[in-house]
Formats: structure tokens, C-alpha cells, sequence
């Protein structure tokens, strides 16, 4: 059953059309993972199914709502992982993710649930100012502070970016429990790899549009080859292959 559902949206940055037309149902217990080139609408797309961007045209509903009369309620469902995380200047670790248990009145077991996912990830920073921290350490604090809400939908854009082999590994497996125990997980990743191997579904932009969507196998279909998703990814975007080698080449 679909728990989100973003039918016809379009996002205009001045002349530039940035989401054109995108459609999308996302269902409750899959992983779907969102494809495509550099500033392909990749980003732009995930803000406007969270509520951070308002489209110029289309509708977003999910749960059933749409955000112009229940953001507040949708948001509280939700948990969003985005590709450069914070820095708060003057707030360690502990105080971030005290402030935001606060701002969505979390009861208090959340920190027994902080407890567990710091010691699944090796966080050992909390007692440290986050202005200090690494991109893998903010990238971790963001984690936390999102699945300690235990949200419905979880957006992430880029989620193992930064993190090392183990953390990367260890937050790949607690995606797919997650997934496993009803919730929804949309992430972006450049990593083929990891979208092979993790994700339900796929969906494929290019240039603001969704040029595939589906299975593994349907994209395959979709996209005329047999190969693995590097080819099918290349072959769906109007990549030549064999153009690269021939500027590898003459390098």
C-alpha cells in the first residue's frame, strides 16, 4: 500500500526547470532508491516530498495528507538524513540530539534507543562540540537524531557518504530491518552497488524527469540490457560507454 504518492511535480528555479513532471508511489516496507546524475533533481525532489520546497505544480500526499493543511503532522512521521549535514556551533553531541527529542517531544526511552544505534554505529563523540566533528561524524550524528524518532518514511540523500566500511555497512543492514518492520526508506546514493544490492525498487532521473522506474528486472527491461545496474544506469541516462574509453584513451 502506498504511503506516499507525488503525482505530476514540477520545481522552477528561474528558467530552469529542476523536477519536471515527476510521479512517484512509495510503499510501506520497501526500500526505494532514487537515481541519476549530477543535477538531475535528485535533491530538489527529496525537499519536495519533505516538505522543504513547495512545488510550482503536482501534488504530494502522504498518509493520506498533503502538507498544505498538515505539515506539522506529516513531519513527525517523517525523518530526513540530507546530503551535508549541520554544524551548530557551541552544541555537543548530546545537546543536538536532547534539542531535537525536544522539539518532537520524543518520550523519554528515546535515549535507551540513542544508546543502542551510538553503539551499533561506534559513536564515542557525543561529549564533543559538533562544529568539531568530521563529515563522518556529523553524517552518524544525523542518523541517530533521525532513527531514534523511529519515523514511518526515512529520506536519505547520499547516507553513506563519509562513513567509514563498518558504520557503512552496519546502517546498510539497519535500513533493510527497518524497512522489514513496516516503514519506508527513500534514499539517493551514486553508489550502484549498494542500490543493487539493497533496494525494492528503483527510479531513474535524468534532467528532472523519471526516465525508468521499477524492479531491477523492469529496468532492465525498460532500458533494452541484460547487464547489472552500472549498464543499465549508463544505457538509461544516454551514456556511451564506449565514448568514455575513447576519451580515457586520449588522456
Amino acid at each position: 500500500m502506498s504511503i506516499l504518492s507525488a503525482k505530476n511535480l514540477v520545481k522552477k528555479f528561474g528558467d530552469t526547470t529542476a523536477v519536471d513532471g515527476v510521479s512517484l508511489d512509495i510503499e510501506a516496507g520497501e526500500i526505494f532508491g532514487f537515481l541519476g546524475p549530477n543535477g538531475a533533481g535528485k535533491t530538489t525532489t527529496i525537499r519536495l516530498l519533505t516538505g522543504a520546497l513547495s512545488p510550482d505544480d503536482g501534488t504530494i500526499e502522504i498518509f493520506g495528507m498533503r502538507y498544505d493543511d498538515n505539515a506539522i503532522a506529516i513531519k513527525r512521521q517523517i525523518g530526513v538524513v540530507p546530503d551535508e549535514p549541520p554544524s551548530f556551533k557551541n552544541l555537543r553531541g548530546w545537546e543536538f540530539l536532547k534539542f531535537i527529542a525536544s522539539i518532537y517531544r520524543c518520550e523519554k526511552d528515546v535515549f535507551h534507543r540513542v544508546d543502542e544505534l551510538c553503539e551499533l554505529l561506534k559513536i564515542d563523540f557525543l561529549d564533543e562540540y559538533t562544529d568539531e566533528y568530521s563529515h563522518g561524524m556529523k553524517q552518524k550524528l544525523m542518523v541517530v537524531s533521525v532513527l531514534m524518532r523511529r519515523p514511518k518514511i526515512l529520506f536519505l540523500d547520499e547516507p553513506t557518504t563519509g562513513l567509514d566500511p563498518f558504520s557503512a555497512r552496519a546502517l546498510k543492514l539497519l535500513l533493510r530491518k527497518i524497512a522489514n518492520e513496516g516503514a519506508a526508506v527513500f534514499l539517493t546514493t551514486h553508489i550502484l552497488e549498494i542500490a543493487e544490492k539493497m533496494c525494492d525498487r528503483l527510479g531513474v532521473i535524468v534532467e528532472g524527469k523519471i526516465v525508468a522506474q521499477g524492479t531491477i528486472e523492469q529496468l532492465r527491461s525498460q532500458s533494452g540490457t541484460e547487464g547489472d545496474l552500472e549498464k543499465i544506469f549508463l544505457q538509461l541516462t544516454g551514456t556511451d560507454e564506449s565514448e568514455i574509453r575513447k576519451l580515457i584513451d586520449e588522456l
